[in-house]
Order: structure tokens, then C-alpha cells, then sequence
């Protein structure tokens, strides 16, 4: 198991760094802390809002309501807090590239054991499926050809099937903000590993 990003207290001056850049809604700030940890840590929104309610109630921020979304901008209140501990956030920056490292060095260690996984169930399946694939008679009313041609035509259908159905997965994924770098990845390797044990089956 990871251990935690923030320390206690680090998440709301980060917060308020982020906001030093500009009024913020709270999906933004989600997004952004995303992708300083490259995709490895994403907080919920049951992290990020109560912090900020307290932001507000501390009269660090101030939340402005517009129609259906509500924007967080710094107080000259919580532009002093951050020049007063300026030096704290320079060390949590440090620590948040060190635990993007790690994070990092971790995903790479699943994610290469799960490929390695998935390349042996697929050069399984693979092997499974030259064992019990039964020759069919060749009779004049049968031309290998022809069910070489419907073979194709099934294949082609299937991938395109998956080819539509995970694209509107990754649409939608998208439309959240959560298409990381590590679902490239994976895709990358498991197609990789796909086409590989799918050739062998047409040598």
C-alpha cells in the first residue's frame, strides 16, 4: 500500500498555493493536483471541498456562486499565510517530487507484473486455441477459402466492437479528467501483447 501524500496540513497549503495562480473551481484544483503527481494520485471531492469550506471559514479564500459552480479565489489573508511559509511550501514541493518517484516506481513495478500476467494468459489462450481448433473437411460444399473469408469477417467485427466500446469508455473517462498516463500504459502493452499472440495463431 502507498503511503499517504500529505502530511496533516500540507494539503490546505498546497490548496493555497494552487490558488495563488488564479481563481479556482474545485474540479480544477482536482484536476491540477492530478497532474503534479503525473496521474498516480487523484483526490476525491470529499477531500478537497471540506478543506476548502475551512479555507473559507479561516478567511483564507473566498467562494464566489456561479449558477451550478462555485469558484475559490485567495484573501490578502491567505496571500500572507503563503509569503509567511514560503520555506514550508518549498519543502513540500521537494516532497511531492520525491513522492512522485516513488509513486511512480511503484505503478511501473504492478503494471509490468500485471503485462507479464496478461502475456502469459494471451500466449495461453493463444496455445489453447491451436490445440482444439478442429481442420474442417474439405468438401465440395465447404471451400476452406470461403470459411477462411467468414473467419475474417467475424475477427474484423470483434475489433471493431472493441475498438467502438473503448473508445466511448475513453470519451467519457476524458470528459471526467481521468484518462492517465498509465491507462495509455496499459492500453499500449496489452495491445502490444494482443497482436503478438494473435500472430502467432496466422503463422
Amino acid at each position: 500500500m502507498m503511503a499517504p501524500v500529505f502530511a496533516h496540513g500540507q494539503l490546505r497549503l498546497y490548496l493555497l498555493s494552487l490558488l495563488e495562480q488564479g481563481p479556482k473551481h474545485g474540479y480544477e484544483l482536482i484536476t491540477e493536483l492530478s497532474d503534479r503527481f503525473g496521474g498516480t494520485y487523484r483526490p476525491s471531492a470529499g477531500t478537497i471541498y471540506p478543506r476548502l469550506a475551512r479555507l473559507e471559514e479561516e478567511g483564507l479564500v473566498v467562494r464566489v456562486d456561479e449558477e451550478r459552480k462555485s469558484t475559490y479565489a485567495l484573501t490578502d489573508a491567505g496571500r500572507a499565510e503563503l509569503a509567511a511559509r514560503s520555506a514550508d511550501l518549498a519543502d513540500l514541493e521537494e516532497g511531492i517530487a520525491e513522492t512522485v518517484r516513488d509513486r511512480a516506481r511503484s505503478v511501473r513495478e504492478d503494471v509490468r507484473g500485471e503485462m507479464r500476467g496478461l502475456r502469459a494468459d494471451l500466449a495461453a489462450a493463444a496455445q489453447r486455441a491451436r490445440a482444439t481448433a478442429v481442420p474442417h473437411a474439405t468438401t465440395g460444399a465447404e471451400d476452406p477459402g470461403v470459411a477462411s473469408h467468414v473467419r475474417r469477417a467475424d475477427a474484423e467485427a470483434m475489433l471493431g466492437r472493441f475498438r467502438d466500446e473503448l473508445r466511448a469508455d475513453l470519451r467519457r473517462a476524458d470528459a471526467r479528467g481521468k484518462v492517465d498516463q498509465l491507462t495509455v500504459d496499459t492500453l499500449r502493452t496489452v495491445l502490444d501483447s494482443a497482436l503478438s499472440a494473435v500472430r502467432q495463431t496466422l503463422r
